[in-house]
Formats: structure tokens, C-alpha cells, sequence
């Protein structure tokens, strides 16, 4: 597929790509069913200087993109892990091959999710892209702190472990004993 070009999907792919990241974010989606996407959507709207999410918007965002990840994205993963895991009648070199395929979709699928969270929040104004670090890091924590709560998430310390790691990779000026604090915030 060809996506118009967006400085949220290379902002996402470029933190979720960074040393230890990926399995940061899968370990929170495992654990507390988090959509990474909105996660993300969360860290580079604080991240990039537009303040942090209101509640509302996270509200808008999740009603936006819901129904998509629960019924593709989710749907897509499904197939692809099943496709990993098993079907010893189906020769492994073509199910190699198909679960290829699905896992391209399924990366377009996200791709898409993230198109339709900007959209969701097109009328945004917000402007502190001069903002220190740690005020646009506690951005961060705090539109995360909403969709933690619209998501009703329990964050427990090896939660703010994992999500410290993933703020630090985003700053990479931000300090980690700064990140782990911030992400204590969200127990």
C-alpha cells in the first residue's frame, strides 16, 4: 500500500525499532491488553511538542480506531501467530510464505489505524515543540494516564519498568532515573 507520509509513523517505527522497545510494548499489550498504536499515539503527541491528550481526545482516538483493532489488526495477529504455530499438514516453506503475507497486512493494518488516530484529532492546536524535555516527557505520562484509565489498566512496577524503557529510548536526553519516576506515575 502507499501511505502519504506522516511524522507519527516514523516517529512509531523509529522508537518501536530502538534496542529493546518492541518488547517493552508487547509486554504491556500482553499483560494489560494495551493498543500499542494508541500508546504510542500517546508518546508522540506529548513527544512532539503538542502537549499532552486531554481525556476527551483519548476518548476520540479510541472511538475512532476501536472497532479496527479489535476486528482487523487483532484479526490479522491472530492468523499470523496461528500461521507460526502450528498446521503440520501444510507444508512449512508455503505457510513460511502466507504468514509473510499476513504479517504485511497486518502491518498495513496498523499503518491505517495510525492514519485514522491523526485524523482523529486533525483539529489539534497545540504548539510546545520548544518545551523543555521533562515537560513534554510528563506530556507523555500524562495522555498515557488517560487511556490507562478509559482502557481501566492497572499498572503494577514492572509496567513502569517496562514503559520507562520505552520513554528513554523516545528521549534520548531524558534522564533514566527521570523516566522511571514519570512512569511511576502511572500506578
Amino acid at each position: 500500500m502507499n501511505f502519504p507520509d506522516h511524522p507519527f509513523w516514523d516517529f512509531a517505527i523509529g522508537v518501536y525499532s530502538a534496542e529493546g522497545v518492541s518488547e517493552a510494548c508487547i509486554n504491556l499489550q500482553e499483560r494489560h491488553g494495551l493498543d500499542v498504536n494508541v500508546m504510542l499515539f500517546c508518546l508522540w503527541v506529548g513527544h512532539s511538542g503538542q502537549g499532552a491528550l486531554s481525556e476527551d481526545e483519548v476518548m476520540a482516538a479510541l472511538a475512532a480506531t476501536d472497532k479496527w483493532h479489535r476486528v482487523v489488526v487483532k484479526g490479522l495477529r491472530l492468523v499470523r501467530r496461528t500461521l507460526k504455530e502450528g498446521f503440520d499438514a501444510a507444508p512449512e516453506e508455503l505457510r513460511t510464505q502466507l504468514r509473510a503475507q499476513v504479517q504485511a497486512a497486518e502491518i498495513d493494518a496498523e499503518h491505517l489505524q495510525q492514519s485514522m488516530l491523526v485524523t482523529a484529532l486533525n483539529d489539534r492546536r497545540v504548539n510546545l515543540e520548544d518545551a523543555p524535555i521533562e515537560e513534554r516527557a510528563a506530556n507523555v505520562v500524562a495522555g498515557l494516564g488517560h487511556y490507562l484509565r478509559a482502557i481501566d489498566a492497572q499498572f503494577e512496577p514492572r509496567d513502569a519498568v517496562d514503559f520507562a524503557h520505552i520513554l528513554g529510548k523516545s528521549f534520548a536526553d531524558l534522564k533514566p532515573d527521570s523516566a522511571l519516576d514519570l512512569s511511576e506515575n502511572l500506578m
